[in-house]
């Protein structure tokens, strides 16, 4: 192992994507797959083959449509678990192919999920990584919830997973509760107290549930750990996970500590984005290294500073991590090849000349409203046009409403190629429209959760719009935005629908 290198094992497609209303299907997820490719990550988990037929899929495809990272499958120490994992991962060459199986250790796990004893725990752990040997060369075992595991007890069980075979260990922090000296420590014990420690890599996988995941995440690779386990923007289940563009950054800007990555920084920003708009989840103003915000100046000192020298206040170059000083400002003047050129820059690559067609119509008219056409409104356009493919579509709406009045409002809608209007009332001009629709879409639905976001500052720019819709015992998540906040909740509504499982 070359201590001088961290090994990137991405988990974006496995468990950044259990984030709620953030599912990507197939063809989403190979397009991500191949961006992590050029980006240069060394692992992608692509996903839990045996918890549905679309994550078996996924892992044979994104097996298929890359040539260079590492394939990973997740699994429990199950063997009929592990018996999937390796049938999806059939078509990848065993060099590229990686099962990761493992079961929680720590005290609360042990008594509470598999009503068990330590030393089980330690034979099931054993048993499941001499099962994935039998198919696999390389299998990394997972001690779930080794952030509140007994130091003693955790080495005890890395030293047997070792011994049975296991290439790689990983000490999760899957409650995000360790302190960044308290995880450092964990995996400085490790080293000193497992004897063939030196036979695996120790991997660290940390959550942010209090904040800490990067933290973290550089205590383990100070103390040792030679793979770290991260999802772009840091997205994850709860709070998320590491974000791979901390980690990586932390690293290149500390060259001191003369640790390296595989990674192409410049992809950073294109990959940020991509995931960005695929999933539905925008990325926070101030989020290190990818926030609209990252490289903004707005204090006088600030900006008189970074005029005069740019290190002044930057410690890291925009353009490290694909940010472009000259980028081209879009307005309803610009032609498709400067959208076209946006979109790649962003991540989005579009070769089909009638998408790139339906997305400029769309960008005209967004330009006709706005002054300038930002990057999250062109990553907006480029995700909405997949709408035209649905059952249900929005043609019309049209809304009244004000102070002391009640509102009113009329909405059309295209179902299968049939037109329907309705019209209705209601306690604002939203619950209107959606009392409208609802008198033509005649299904028992339970809003349960309506989230408005702004995009990006000004009064004119496009509002996103999250819903979580109950219906038939199943909660389905949509998604809107538009520059009316009312049409981009419809359409998220609409959204929903088009995703109900009757």
């Amino acid at each position: 192992m070359d201590n001088n290198r961290v090994y990137i094992f991405d988990t974006t497609l496995r468990d950044g994507e259990q984030v709620p209303g953030c599912q990507l299907n197939t063809v989403e997820k190979i397009q991500v797959a191949k961006q992590l490719e050029l980006l240069g990550v060394d692992i992608i988990e692509a996903g839990f083959p045996i918890s549905s037929p679309g994550d078996f899929k996924s892992v044979v495809e994104i097996g298929k449509a890359t040539t260079r990272p590492i394939i990973c499958a997740l699994t429990r120490a199950v063997e009929k678990d592990i018996d999937v994992a390796n049938e999806a991962l059939q078509g990848i060459p065993m060099e590229r192919r990686r099962i990761h199986t493992g079961i929680g250790t720590s005290d609360s796990h042990i008594k509470y999920k598999f009503n068990s004893n330590r030393e089980e725990i330690i034979e099931r752990a054993i048993h499941a990584v001499q099962y994935a040997r039998k198919y696999v060369n390389d299998v990394e075992f997972y001690a779930e919830d080794a952030g509140r595991t007994d130091n003693d007890y955790l080495a005890r069980v890395v030293e047997a997973v070792i011994k049975a075979g296991a290439t790689v260990v990983n000490i999760p922090d899957t409650n995000g509760y360790c302190l960044p000296m308290d995880y450092g420590a964990k995996i400085k014990y490790l080293y000193d107290h497992v004897p063939n420690i030196d036979k695996a890599i120790i991997s660290t996988h940390c959550h942010n549930d209090l904040g800490m995941a990067t933290a973290n995440t550089m205590a383990g690779v100070l103390n040792g750990a030679r793979q770290v386990e991260v999802t772009i923007n840091g997205i994850g289940e709860r709070a998320g996970n590491t974000s791979l563009e901390e980690i990586v950054m932390i690293l290149k800007c500390h060259k001191a500590l003369n640790i390296d990555t595989n990674i192409n920084t410049t992809m950073i920003y294109p990959t940020s984005r991509m995931v960005s708009g695929l999933m539905n989840m925008p990325v926070q103003p101030n989020k290190a290294v990818v926030g609209r915000n990252a490289f903004a100046h707005s204090s006088g000192i600030h900006q008189d500073g970074v005029l005069k020298d740019a290190s002044t206040y930057e410690i890291m170059d925009p353009k490290d991590v694909g940010l472009d000083d000259n980028s081209i400002v879009l307005t309803a003047r610009s032609g498709r090849a400067a959208l076209k050129y946006r979109l790649s820059v962003l991540g989005v690559n579009v070769d089909d000349e009638k998408r790139i067609d339906k997305i400029y119509q769309k960008f005209l008219r967004l330009a006709d409203q706005k002054k300038e056409v930002n990057d999250a409104d062109v990553l907006m356009l480029a995700g909405a046009d997949t709408a035209e493919t649905h059952a249900v579509r929005l043609d019309y709406l049209q809304v009244t409403t004000g102070m002391g009045v009640r509102s009113v409002a009329s909405i059309g809608l295209d179902i299968s190629n049939q037109k329907f209007e309705a019209a209705s009332t209601g306690n604002g001009p939203v619950d209107a429209a959606i009392n409208a629709l609802k008198k033509i879409i005649l299904k028992k639905m339970t809003l349960k959760e309506f989230t408005i976001q702004a995009i990006s500052k000004g009064s004119n720019d496009v509002g996103k719009v999250h819903m979580q819709v109950e219906y038939n015992g199943g909660v389905y998540y949509g998604f809107g935005a538009n520059t009316d906040i009312v049409t981009a909740s419809v359409e998220a509504y609409i959204d929903c629908i088009n995703k109900f499982r009757d």
